[in-house]
């Protein structure tokens, strides 16, 4: 009874309540909050509706940017753009579908090539690696391309291949897997490019006249017009390559036409700097002209060699003059060409130093060819009081070149010795005795010549 009425007294009045303690309270209070939070993110998520696209392929292709005309001869870049156009045609939209990573339209991992095909073109570009292109999305490739200069003018292909991989299928499993299916694709494109007919020439032959280290002298050239287009008021010119010591004077020779397969002979002047070698130089040639469309347009540079000759050099190859002080003596010097052309007009001169002194110190030479021997003459005074020993002084030659160009060429030296007279006469001359017997001889001869005559006269 008792344990009746006390359970009876406990249900009536309910289990024993505390006073919940303050920092308790605030902890369920955010506990629910973020419980709440996240159901509404849960039931968000399991409501928005996922895409998928039901159809849809990358549609590429390829053109040229910029104008599509070149010249032969040259290397040129080639920008190639590649333009996606592909359309999803489909989309399905459902809260049970998870959205897809690619779309179908996307071309992948795209790589453009170009090749040279039938043409006699050069690509010396690498494949170009463009990435992703999404639809209405444009990724351009450029090439280095050499265009060789005997190229015929007309109109050319040339192939470009494009490589991708794009998404074909997705397949969602559950709701939250997707199985991806992709395709490989290559598609080829034929780029248009049109050579235009241009003006090239060929040096079919070099001759030089004077063309020696120094001087200035001649160049012929006989040029043809091996390109595919009639050069109309054409003018031939030369120009210095780089450092090259061959430097043109007379630079142009105009020609007129000048019709594809025409041949024409041209004269140039040009100058050989004077710190040059006997060999080959490069000299640059092109042709300007008018065109078709009646702009003046150059040619490209033809690149030959000039032969250059050796310097016009001289040497002495007489012996060295002996004088002796006090001396007044015409001395003869022999002048030898042992450069590699003709001296015009040439007159050699001496220099007077200290004790000598000229009164005549130019000899005039006249044409001296290459190997030969010519002899001048100077008029020399040595000083009385000169040192006896050897001298040297300072010998030019003056001449003029093929075209009447004067040059003085370096300086030789001349040899002179300056030495006692030994001869009889004058080591008699310098001893005392010789000159006391040398007198009484004179004045016994002078007697001996009196007393011949007295006795003439006494007969």
């Amino acid at each position: 009874m008792n344990i009746y009425t006390n359970r009876a007294h406990k249900q009536r009045n309910g289990p024993t309540q505390y006073p919940p303690r303050q920092g308790q309270g605030h902890s369920l209070l955010r506990s629910v909050i973020l419980f709440g939070l996240a159901a509404l993110f849960i039931a968000a998520t399991h409501v928005s509706a996922g895409e998928q696209y039901m159809a849809g392929s990358p549609v590429l292709s390829a053109s040229l940017a910029g104008t599509n005309e070149f010249l032969p001869g040259q290397d040129t870049q080639i920008a190639v753009v590649i333009e996606n156009t592909g359309v999803n045609q489909f989309k399905f939209a459902s809260s049970g579908i998870v959205n897809r990573d690619d779309l179908p339209n996307t071309a992948k991992f795209l790589t453009v090539t170009l090749e040279p095909g039938n043409t006699q073109f050069i690509v010396k570009s690498d494949p170009q690696s463009l990435g992703d292109l999404k639809a209405s999305s444009t990724a351009t490739g450029k090439f280095t391309v050499r265009i060789p200069s005997d190229t015929p003018a007309g109109s050319y292909n040339l192939p470009v291949y494009v490589n991708y991989t794009y998404m074909y299928t997705a397949t969602q499993y559950g709701t939250d897997t997707i199985h991806y299916d992709y395709k490989t694709e290559t598609e080829v494109f034929q780029l248009p490019i049109k050579i235009k007919p241009d003006v090239r020439i060929s040096v079919l032959s070099t001759n030089t006249t004077g063309m020696n280290v120094g001087t200035e002298g001649s160049i012929q050239l006989i040029v043809k017009n091996i390109g595919h287009e009639d050069a109309r008021k054409a003018i031939v010119t030369i120009s210095r390559n780089d450092g090259s010591p061959v430097i043109p004077t007379a630079a142009t020779a105009y020609i007129g036409d000048f019709p594809s397969g025409g041949i024409a002979t041209c004269y140039f002047k040009a100058s050989v700097a004077e710190n040059a070698e006997a060999q080959n130089f490069p000299l640059d040639v092109y042709v300007k002209y008018k065109n078709q469309e009646e702009d003046y347009v150059s040619s490209d540079i033809e690149t030959i060699g000039v032969p250059v000759g050796k310097k016009i050099e001289f040497t002495i190859i007489s012996d060295p003059v002996s004088l002796t002080p006090g001396q007044k003596k015409v001395i003869t010097v022999q002048y030898k060409n042992t450069g590699g052309a003709i001296a015009h007009q040439a007159q050699a001169r001496v220099s007077m130093v200290d004790p000598f002194t000229s009164s005549d110190d130019t000899s005039y030479l006249g044409d001296i060819a290459p190997g030969e021997v010519k002899e001048a003459s100077f008029l020399l005074s040595v000083d009385k009081v000169a040192t006896l020993k050897q001298y040297g002084i300072d010998s030019e030659i003056r001449y003029r070149d093929a075209f009447d160009n004067m040059i003085i060429s370096d300086p030789i030296k001349v040899g002179l010795d300056v030495s006692e007279d030994k001869g009889v006469a004058a080591g008699l001359l310098k001893n005392p005795v010789a000159l006391v017997v040398i007198a009484i001889v004179i004045i016994g001869i002078g007697y001996a010549v009196y007393r011949v005559n007295r006795k003439r006269e006494n007969r």
